[in-house]
């Protein structure tokens, strides 16, 4: 059993405090996408990129992304903490850092940078901290885990502009964290593509954006 302490779900755990997990993953993937018909965890083929974005419930947000014209694959899965292999109810248990988040490899010849942070930026609220509406613990927060160079530039001026825009709308500061990505955790099987018609046609997931648009991208 885990223990779902309110104040540990709000604060980050050091390494220290965070649960072992394990050498190899506990369960087992279908591999290929409900929706695209790509498998999930196949490396980004040539030319194009990988980026890994958290914005809430990945539900919700991975659906944003498999929609989008020039995206190959889409995944769900746990970055930005400490606990190898973690399972989702670790996870939940704010016990091992993770954040949500979601894999998106898309083609930059057909979609820039640029326009897949738009949407990543306008589909949530990014000044909420450890939370996302009615989500509250530290798997919820907003990040941004970059491959490349250009990707982290991307990231840093786009915040940079949105909170401007946010800033005039009323919003305070962005809490969204900006990394390289370390590692990649894939989730279970059920939350993969969880939104498909295939899977959950009338699924329900509350992640919402601000309203405020954000002044990048061509989408």
């Amino acid at each position: 059993m885990f223990s779902f302490d309110r104040a540990l779900k709000s604060r980050l755990v050091t390494a220290e405090q965070a649960l072992p997990g394990r050498a190899t993953r506990p369960f087992g993937l279908d591999g290929t996408h409900t929706v695209l018909r790509t498998p999930i965890e196949a490396p980004a083929p040539a030319a194009h990129e990988e980026l890994i974005v958290g914005m809430g419930c990945f539900w919700g947000a991975e659906r944003m992304f498999w929609k989008l014209p020039g995206v190959w694959t889409t995944a769900v899965g746990y970055a930005g903490g400490y606990t190898p292999n973690p399972t989702y109810e670790e996870v939940c248990s704010g016990l091992t850092g993770h954040a949500e988040v979601v894999r998106v490899v898309y083609d930059p010849a057909v979609i820039s940078t640029e326009d897949v942070l738009r949407v990543f930026w306008e589909g949530h609220d990014p000044t909420q901290g450890m939370r996302q509406g009615n989500d509250v613990g530290t798997q919820y927060r907003s990040t941004i885990y970059w491959t490349t160079q250009a990707q982290r530039d991307a990231a840093t001026a786009s915040r940079d502009l949105y909170e401007k825009r946010l800033a005039d709308a009323g919003f305070g500061p962005t809490t969204t964290e900006i990394a390289p990505l370390a590692e990649l955790w894939y989730a279970e099987d059920y939350h993969q593509q969880y939104l498909s018609d295939a899977k959950n046609p009338n699924g329900y997931c509350g992640i919402g954006g601000t309203g405020v648009s954000c002044p990048v991208g061509v989408l």
